[in-house]
């Protein structure tokens, strides 16, 4: 099932989102890629304002396409535009917590997730992960022989 996510509506969810929103967007961003991995799901995130050069407008990002507010517009009404697009508007579930949008994406038959839940259920997704065992040992000599060759060791100086 292919999501739509408000991605402002759901960076909102994180407290101090808004003193950095580039870093923010691309925070989120990558939490989603993993999402989508974990989960084999087709996700879209549109996001208000102008588009980072580092995630511009209809790019990819390890599975997660990339959308911004087009000009003069907000990432509402693109996000409707989707859905009124889509072949299948029923199968697309739409995160968002903004009533107004949740109540036309509804009409037009799309399901809606709120975000919070949205939030709780990749938290859950990422907790269920096996910990990542850290087998490898790296040995003290292999450290300063490195340090040494790149010339940071102190008594090298």
């Amino acid at each position: 099932m292919p999501y739509i996510v408000d991605g402002n509506n759901v960076m909102g969810q994180t407290p101090g989102w808004h003193r950095d929103k580039a870093s923010a967007r691309r925070r989120l961003v990558e939490q989603l890629a993993e999402y989508v991995r974990l989960k084999k799901a087709r996700l879209t995130v549109v996001f208000d304002g102008a588009p980072d050069p580092l995630l511009p407008d209809s790019s990819a990002h390890r599975g997660v396409k990339v959308l911004y507010a087009e000009r003069g517009s907000n990432a509402d009404a693109r996000i409707i535009r989707l859905v009124e697009s889509s072949p299948d508007a029923r199968g697309i579930t739409v995160v968002t917590s903004d009533n107004a949008l949740a109540f036309t994406v509804r009409a037009r038959g799309a399901r809606v997730l709120r975000s919070g839940e949205f939030r709780k259920q990749m938290s859950e997704t990422f907790a269920a992960l096996p910990p990542v065992a850290d087998d490898k040992q790296v040995e003290a000599g292999n450290v300063n022989e490195w340090l040494r060759y790149f010339g940071a060791l102190p008594e090298d100086e």
